[in-house]
């Protein structure tokens, strides 16, 4: 039975809770673990069907796990080209040199692997994987080890790797801002079964969906660098539907930009003020709304480019303002985060 199908392209990100299947499925894919009833298919090519089943070894893909499982008694330069050497020059997607700036990992070429931090670690299992040149690349959970500094230091280098190499991934994860920095789809599995499957953006402010209603609920916008203010220090990100400021970037004009709004930093006006402290004012229009508990709503809303925004408000203040579907608001927000 085919769970879900998803775009040969980008990131696609297995998001549930522990104990829902993701790296069950993740495993299946990769041919550890046969299945009685079940297909993967890949590019057209059919890996496991029945009595079918390519083994593990040829399949075109790269594995990394939780723990980096590096080669002890190998320099980080010998790691890395393990896997790069056993792969014919004419099949060689990736070089060695274009992997290690990626990753950033030119300075530890020449230390032991046990001489490495936890962050250090990861970013050489990825770089040893990609150097595989693989067509698939899976990543069970590669940040769940770390803490919080080595993940921060960890992700833009994840965030650079589809976009510059082309290579697409699927990527375990139970933590939704993993999710929504780095996954262009998403795939959200309960209890062993595909609850929804889709654009991330639109999955994670779905209101039927619990992602949506986590403390740290967030949207998702993407559009481009439009300019740069040096006096008051912001770039400017410009959408169809208008444009937010973040902190100055050294960001050409015309840069894709993803940035990241988080539902509690979303207030709602009648009117678009211009006596206020926030910069940033989209149009919306609301189109779903639920009670999260019994003083807060939830409300999904549609800005005029079709992107969706989350708007966390307190019970009373969706009464005052009559808010309802359908009806015309200014969505007034605190804070944006850039996320590539």
């Amino acid at each position: 039975m085919r769970l879900f199908t998803t775009p040969a392209s980008g990131v696609t990100a297995l998001f549930g809770h522990s104990g829902c299947g993701k790296t069950t499925v993740l495993r299946a894919i990769a041919g550890l673990l046969r299945v009685d009833q079940g297909r993967v298919c890949i590019n057209g090519e059919t890996w496991q069907e029945h009595k079918q089943f390519i083994p593990t070894h040829q399949r075109p893909i790269a594995y990394v796990f939780q723990e980096a499982s590096l080669f002890s008694h190998l320099s980080v330069r010998r790691n890395l080209e393990y896997g790069w050497r056993r792969v014919a020059k004419e099949q060689r997607r990736v070089q060695f040199d274009t992997v290690v700036d990626l990753l950033g990992v030119a300075p530890l070429l020449k230390r032991a692997t046990h001489r490495l931090s936890g962050g250090e670690r990861q970013r050489v299992a990825i770089a040893r994987a990609l150097l595989t040149s693989p067509q698939l690349l899976l990543m069970d959970e590669p940040l769940s080890a770390l803490d919080h500094n080595a993940k921060q230091s960890i992700m833009p280098y994840l965030e650079t790797l589809h976009d510059e190499l082309g290579i697409p991934s699927l990527y375990v994860s139970h933590d939704p801002n993993e999710v929504a920095r780095l996954a262009d789809h998403l795939v959200f599995l309960e209890q062993g079964r595909v609850k929804a499957c889709g654009l991330a953006a639109d999955l994670l402010t779905r209101l039927d969906l619990p992602v949506s209603r986590y403390d740290d609920a967030a949207a998702i916008l993407e559009g481009r660098v439009s300019s740069h203010d040096p006096t008051y220090h912001l770039t400017w990100i410009g959408m169809d539907c208008g444009r937010v400021a973040v902190s100055r970037e050294d960001l050409p004009e015309g840069h894709y930009a993803r940035v990241q709004i988080l539902a509690r930093d979303v207030s709602l006006s009648l009117r678009a003020h211009s006596d206020t402290s926030i910069i940033n004012i989209l149009p919306a229009k609301v189109i779903d709304s639920r009670d999260i508990n019994p003083s807060q709503v939830l409300l999904r809303l549609q800005l005029v480019d079709g992107q969706m925004l989350l708007s966390r408000i307190t019970r009373r203040s969706a009464v005052g303002l009559g808010i309802c579907e359908g009806m015309t608001v200014y969505a007034q927000v605190k804070s944006v985060a850039l996320m590539v």
